[in-house]
């Protein structure tokens, strides 16, 4: 018997606990019947789902078009050479790891496509559907100590701004509401889950529910209630708080151009008395960039927007 071998099962799953990473923990299960029983036991992991497709430096020229339609109609000839994709889901990654309590969900990018400069952070709570949204946006980021706070917009200039802060937040919903709709058969395979977090690697956005939220959602799906709408779950009815500034300058002396903040809850739910503590909580208060901007977006004129269910 080694030394390691003389270590304590318990020991040894609080080291595994700290790894975290399902893929890393996949391979520990190939070193040993122990490891391979230990291992599955971590309750907090990190399982990092990588997104295949193409960029924009990555489509095909006319030529490589060609033949790569020529290897297809030849490929179709000789099906014994051609091999299909193995796609694993999320529940049969996890096979076997039933004892998790915390999992974090990451996808290899964002769901925006933004302007150069332009930057979005949003995080959403679901149950069995949305249960609260915020995001915080701007057009660009410059450092200016000159700079000071403007209020003063034309007619014209509101109307373009207004759109697009409805834009990024109906597409920040739809990411989120897919996202959800995506951990649907990991959520009722997993009942012994108490936090689901679903985020991407470029930090846009953040998806999280709760075990309260976990148990609604299944609840609904036992009952045949579940709403869903071109693979994704349906937003119902919202109330948009909105908030902004045509240019914003922070303590740390950055200018944020077109800052934004909405707040979204579920028509007729929760009052907007609560902004703060549901903006603050998705961002932090102070502690960042984002944090200073929804504390200095907080103290802005609101306007309220109904948005039907979509």
């Amino acid at each position: 018997m080694d030394a390691f071998d003389a270590i304590p099962d318990p020991v040894v799953i609080d080291i595994l606990n700290k790894v975290r990473d399902v893929k890393t923990l996949i391979r520990c299960r190939s070193v040993s019947k122990r490891f391979n029983s230990l291992a599955t036991e971590s309750d907090s992991l990190l399982l990092q789902l990588d997104q295949i497709g193409e960029s924009d430096s990555e489509k095909d020229s006319a030529i490589t078009s060609f033949f790569r339609s020529l290897f297809k109609s030849v490929n179709g000839f000789f099906p014994i050479f051609s091999k299909p994709a193995k796609i694993l889901t999320p529940v049969k990654i996890l096979a076997g790891f039933d004892q998790i309590r915390n999992l974090d969900v990451e996808f290899y990018g964002g769901d925006f496509k933004l302007e150069k400069g332009a930057a979005v952070k949003w995080k959403a709570e679901f149950g069995e559907s949305l249960k609260s949204f915020a995001i915080v946006a701007f057009r660009s980021a410059t450092v200016n100590t000159s700079a000071i706070d403007g209020d003063a917009e034309t007619d014209s200039e509101f109307v373009s701004g207004l759109k697009t802060r409805v834009v990024w937040t109906i597409s920040a919903l739809m990411a989120a509401s897919t996202r959800h709709y995506e951990m649907r058969d990991l959520v009722k395979e997993h009942k012994e889950m108490e936090k689901l977090t679903v985020r991407d690697r470029d930090g846009e956005g953040a998806v999280v529910m709760d075990a309260a939220g976990m148990k609604e959602y299944r609840e609904t799906v036992a009952r045949g209630d579940e709403k869903v709408s071109r693979e994704r779950t349906v937003v119902p009815n919202v109330r948009m708080s909105m908030r902004n500034a045509p240019s914003l300058k922070l303590k740390s002396g950055i200018c944020l151009e077109a800052a934004t903040l909405v707040v979204v809850r579920p028509s007729g739910v929760a009052s907007d008395d609560d902004d703060a503590e549901l903006a603050t909580g998705a961002f932090g208060f102070g502690d960042c960039m984002y944090g200073e901007a929804v504390a200095a977006l907080l103290k802005r004129r609101r306007n309220v927007l109904e948005m039907n269910s979509f």
